[in-house]
């Protein structure tokens, strides 16, 4: 009797498995494929296009190859920068047109590059355009401020950073700018530099006057949180295409992912 109990129990609790794993399989089958050619459908079918999605990994390796591509080869003298910094948006709008459907992963995200759109986005006066949940670790780079707050946190956050754009908070920071561009150009005139790696300079140029204007220190001061930061700021970077599988706690990534 006991014996039969306990494999009814058994059988009992294998059903109940196979149940929850064939009810998580459809759950994530749904996310990760019936969703993202559902809404893909109802796009095109108003007219929206754009490239196809890929299973799990949407538009992102195609994002990743073509950057990768980009990033390897010598940067031409042009201003016509949207080529090198965001390759697949300008190929997608030449394909595409001026507003595209791409995807992250499963999830879908229209890109619109039309003027009037783009002002009518940024106004959200009504509210009826809620900023993006940030993917990876680029919350834990930008912290809980401006950028990600929303609402009546926002408001307030807004206010307060007007106030440092005022004609007479600026006035307030040139003695700082001045000291700043002319200890740079002492530098210079010590060194007897010819030749300069101007996007360096300017980096250090700007790091100093933030740090005299805001904190009334100097860049060598603060110089370790500032090589901190860009470093996260780089491994956010090069980890922004990495797509996470849904259910894992610890998120597994795609192949064509770099590493950290």
């Amino acid at each position: 009797m006991a014996v039969a109990v306990m494999e009814a129990l058994m059988i009992f609790i294998a059903s109940c498995l196979c149940v929850f794993l064939i009810l998580h399989l459809i759950k994530f089958f749904n996310k990760v494929w019936w969703n993202p050619i559902r809404i893909q459908s109802a796009m095109r079918a108003q007219g929206m296009r754009g490239p196809p999605y890929r299973f799990l990994h949407g538009n992102t390796k195609e994002i990743y190859n073509m950057r990768s591509e980009i990033m390897s080869s010598p940067m031409e003298l042009s201003h016509q920068m949207l080529a090198r910094i965001q390759p697949h948006v300008y190929s997608w709008i030449k394909l595409y047109g001026m507003n595209f459907l791409s995807w992250y992963g499963p999830q879908a995200q229209l890109v619109i590059t039309e003027p009037e759109l783009i002002k009518e986005v940024l106004s959200n006066k009504d509210g009826a355009y809620p900023k993006s949940v940030i993917q990876n670790y680029a919350e834990k780079l930008l912290g809980d401020g401006l950028v990600l707050s929303q609402g009546k946190k926002w408001l307030k956050m807004r206010k307060l950073a007007n106030h440092a754009f005022h004609a007479e908070s600026l006035r307030g920071t040139i003695p700082a700018m001045i000291v700043s561009v002319e200890a740079m150009l002492d530098r210079w005139r010590q060194e007897g530099v010819k030749e300069i790696e101007v996007f360096q300079e300017f980096k250090v140029l700007t790091s100093e006057i933030i740090s005299r204007a805001a904190f009334r220190s100097s860049y060598l001061e603060g110089k370790n949180i500032f090589d901190m930061l860009t470093r996260m700021a780089l491994i956010v970077g090069r980890n922004n295409y990495k797509v996470g599988i849904s259910g894992i706690k610890y998120s597994s990534y795609l192949s064509f992912s770099t590493k950290i």
